[in-house]
């Protein structure tokens, strides 16, 4: 295989942001293990020196003006890759180029994209490794799939079937959630090797308090991503329990159906309702990948 046939054939995808000082440890690895791969770094508004180190080596730059968000790095990688496979890792030196190849053999045998899953020990704390413990288990029973790391930001991806979602991705840091459920709505197959990370240089760029927030975000979106109606008929259910109970006890003791029991069953009839608008929508958004 040719360098130029090879380059058509893998992209690599790095978003970075102030990310100096671990790319230039970071590219030198890479570019050796994956010396014909076509590698985008995407500066998402760095103010170090990201560009000129990137510059150094055998990478496309691409330069946003200011921080879109890493998501939105992504989507701008993606557009930029001419590979039919496209490989996403994070610019802060985390994921080892190593274990690259681990994922495109992985990929090879059928299946449409291949997450690296991180083990407990590669977790930044406990606080996020209780986070992504409980994504994990709530992605799992909505999709009925086990699912290993639906946040992991390293991951192997069929260029072409990416592509049909990047309308979905949000611009902040839960693209990897956004996409792992879409591919799963869509029917497509979704594979896991086991990594570890290292440890990177620098402080991270999510902080406890954005994180909690991400959390309670990401609960929902894995839900309405994937199913609607399996977050809001639950909801439903709970507002029509609670209104009949308050129904019975009132009935029961002063023998009357009060206001209450009627906004209760009202919110499960509106919440069931909205839940079905909204599986309707989403099967529109699949409609195209559905067909294929």
């Amino acid at each position: 295989m040719t360098k130029s046939e090879s380059k058509v054939r893998i992209s690599i995808v790095i978003p970075a942001k102030n990310e100096a000082d671990n790319l230039k440890t970071f590219l030198p690895r890479l570019t050796a293990i994956m010396p014909d791969a076509e590698c985008i770094v995407v500066n998402d508004g760095s103010t170090d020196e990201t560009v000129s180190v990137c510059q150094q080596y055998d990478v496309i730059v691409v330069t946003h003006p200011y921080s879109k968000g890493n998501g939105a790095a992504i989507k701008s990688g993606a557009k930029a890759a001419g590979g039919q496979v496209i490989v996403f890792l994070d610019g802060d030196g985390q994921h080892k180029p190593e274990d690259i190849p681990h994922l495109l053999e992985h990929l090879a045998t059928g299946y449409d994209m291949v997450v690296g899953a991180r083990d407990k020990q590669s977790q930044a704390d406990s606080f996020r490794a209780i986070a992504n413990g409980i994504y994990n288990w709530l992605s799992s029973a909505i999709t009925g799939h086990k699912i290993q790391d639906l946040t992991s930001g390293f991951r192997a991806v069929k260029a072409e079937k990416f592509k049909e979602f990047l309308f979905l991705l949000p611009n902040g840091f839960s693209y990897p959630t956004t996409c792992t459920m879409a591919f799963f709505r869509a029917g497509y197959s979704v594979g896991y090797v086991p990594i570890q990370t290292e440890q990177r240089l620098g402080q991270s760029h999510i902080s406890l308090l954005k994180d909690g927030v991400r959390f309670l975000v990401i609960i929902f979106k894995v839900g309405t991503l994937y199913s609607p109606l399996k977050i809001f008929l639950p909801v439903s259910a709970g507002f029509f329990s609670i209104g009949l109970l308050n129904y019975m006890y009132t009935y029961f003791s002063e023998g009357r159906f009060t206001n209450m029991s009627a906004v209760l069953f009202m919110t499960a009839i509106i919440v069931f309702l909205i839940g079905l608008v909204s599986e309707q929508v989403t099967a529109l958004m699949y409609k195209d990948s559905d067909i294929d």
